[in-house]
């Protein structure tokens, strides 16, 4: 089994370390780590360091340092606009992308959106999709962590489409299919993710016009949860990321 990863604002500059707060607790306490194990600290861009438990407290560890890495952020980023959906089933898509590499998801208020993120329950189910992605990340082992960028109307939406290297968005009924559309060699990549109602027509003469082409993943229509995380899982392996 891979070493847990914890997250921390900066790695350790010398050899001894100590890992308290929030991932400190949850690391002595929750998980009830011991001395002699190994554990991986990230500080969510790009860096990790490898360490040893040298000591155990109520909610802290010391540590001993004995490697570091940084890696460096990829030349095609993969952002998806994600129509919003009901919380489990939405939270559940920002989990699996994150899992599979995604690197901004860009909430995004459509139409035929059943749920809408007004007042503080809005604030709050941002900042649970904010939380999701943290969680996510730490489970798999990420060295980054993904953006969850403030919800954007569709015009916004748009000129994200406008100026991104390929902007795509998922149609069932597109004649290209995701596996075959031309892909950039830097740049972004911007997905749109429609709302289990699909896209007005209006929202789909607004993409078009900022130049996204339709793409189809393939013959079955895949629900909000899992449509993202499909077509970031084809973009990951066409980039050579898998």
């Amino acid at each position: 089994m891979s070493a847990p990863l914890f997250l921390v604002g900066s790695l350790p500059d010398g050899e001894r370390a100590t890992l308290a707060g929030p991932e400190g607790h949850h690391a002595a306490t929750v998980q009830r780590l011991r001395v002699g194990q190994v554990v991986l600290l990230g500080d969510g861009r790009g860096g990790t360091a490898t360490a040893v438990i040298t000591g155990a407290g109520r909610s802290t560890l010391e540590l001993r340092v004995t490697g570091r890495r940084y890696e460096q952020p990829p030349a095609v980023r993969l952002v998806v606009v994600q129509g919003i959906g009901k919380g489990e089933r939405a939270e559940l898509a920002v989990q699996a992308m994150t899992e599979v590499g995604v690197d901004e998801i860009v909430p995004w208020p459509a139409a035929r959106s059943v749920v809408r993120w007004r007042g503080e329950r809005g604030e709050r189910a941002w900042q649970r999709w904010g939380s999701t992605a943290r969680e996510a990340a730490k489970q798999s082992r990420r060295p980054r962590l993904p953006v969850v960028a403030e919800p954007a109307p569709t015009p916004v939406v748009a000129q994200r489409l406008a100026v991104a290297a390929a902007g795509l968005v998922l149609d069932p009924e597109a004649a290209t299919r995701l596996s075959t559309v031309p892909l950039p060699p830097a740049g972004e990549v911007v997905l749109v993710v429609g709302p289990e109602g699909g896209l007005t027509p209006g929202e789909q003469s607004a993409f078009e016009a900022a130049g996204a082409c339709p793409v189809r993943l393939g013959g079955t229509v895949l629900r909000l949860s899992t449509a993202g995380v499909a077509a970031v899982s084809v973009l990951s392996t066409r980039l050579g990321r898998w």
